[in-house]
């Protein structure tokens, strides 16, 4: 099977919790993961770290963190009331399966209207956060497992399509942690180039993870991998990737433009599918944050195009993390003098 190794991290990746601010068993399964490649290990705000090698080199930011939501209140009668974390989308929420983080992990509906009885404009809005409820059937037993405070997953399968695309929950930004760890595969026994990684937390809710993790790396660069949104019915085809183009290289003012354009030359220099993606502002990532620690940081994205994101069926092709992750790994060999 075609870019078997990326299908593989992505499809153990993708099948662990980790909703911004409770990151735990994602963050230690990614840890376990770096460990093979650097010595790793887990920071104070849940942010995975490792570190190969002395002195300056490159930082590669992904981040481990996942949309979902959060319990608010257990009801007398059962029934849970949740707000979201991070940018979970209430317009697909309506019937979803999801599954409750509590004493024990439960399993849950959030709540559905029967159309006979909706309401005559409930069409034209989607339902608000304070109108969501979750039915886990056990009534006031729920009370026992639940509290306040825990974590709801939205539940979906790994997903296999036609060709290299596959359709999951949080392949943002679990597609990034992929295409770092396949990078790092890459580059074995080929670089001496120093690398810090960073799988940071709580992206998803403002970027805390990277701003405090990258504070304690040592290097002056770094390159952050997120996904972008994917051309489908309603997305611009001209502003946006098309999955199966591969990697998109971000071009904004809190970006390093000379970075940019480097990794694009490498990418026709070594055929690796690549194209540009221009921001006029902010690029709503860690690069955000990152550029700013210090002294400064010269930073880079790197986006993997995905449809349908912040859903349980968001739809990236494989060929495009593979496409990441050797743009990143050439970058490295050039950056070190061992691509010559």
């Amino acid at each position: 099977m075609k870019y078997t190794e990326v299908r593989e991290l992505l499809e153990a990746l993708c099948g662990k919790g980790g909703v911004s601010g409770n990151e735990d068993d994602a963050a230690a399964f990614a840890c376990g993961l770096l460990s093979k490649y650097m010595p790793a290990s887990t920071d104070a705000l849940g942010s995975v770290t490792g570190r190969k090698g002395e002195g300056s080199g490159i930082i590669l930011d992904a981040h481990i963190d996942r949309i979902g939501m959060i319990v608010t209140a257990v009801k007398d009668d059962g029934f849970i009331k949740v707000a979201k974390v991070g940018g979970t989308d209430s317009r697909v929420i309506t019937g979803a399966k999801v599954t409750i983080h509590g004493k024990e992990d439960l399993f849950g509906i959030v709540t559905s209207t029967p159309p006979h009885l909706a309401k005559k404009d409930s069409d034209a809005k989607a339902p608000s956060f304070d109108e969501i409820f979750i039915d886990t059937g056990l009534g006031k037993k729920a009370k026992d497992i639940v509290s306040p405070g825990d974590r709801i997953t939205l539940n979906g399968s790994f997903l296999s399509l036609l060709g290299s695309r596959i359709a999951s929950p949080c392949v943002d930004d679990r597609a990034g942690v992929a295409a770092i760890l396949r990078c790092l595969q890459l580059l074995e026994g080929k670089s001496t180039c120093p690398i810090e990684v960073i799988f940071s937390a709580q992206e998803e809710t403002g970027g805390s993870g990277a701003e405090a993790g990258v504070y304690n790396f040592a290097s002056g660069t770094a390159i952050a991998v997120d996904v972008t949104f994917a051309s489908a019915p309603g997305v611009s085809s001209e502003k946006y990737g098309s999955l199966g183009d591969g990697a998109l290289v971000g071009i904004a003012p809190s970006l390093d433009y000379n970075m940019s354009k480097e990794l694009l030359a490498l990418a026709h220099k070594h055929g690796i599918s690549a194209k540009p993606e221009v921001m006029g502002g902010r690029t709503g990532t860690n690069c955000d944050e990152i550029q700013t620690l210090r002294g400064g940081i010269k930073t880079a994205l790197i986006s993997i195009p995905i449809r349908n994101m912040h859903t349980c069926v968001e739809v990236c092709e494989l060929a495009d993390i593979e496409a990441a992750a050797e743009l990143m790994a050439q970058y490295i060999l050039e950056r070190s003098g061992e691509n010559a």
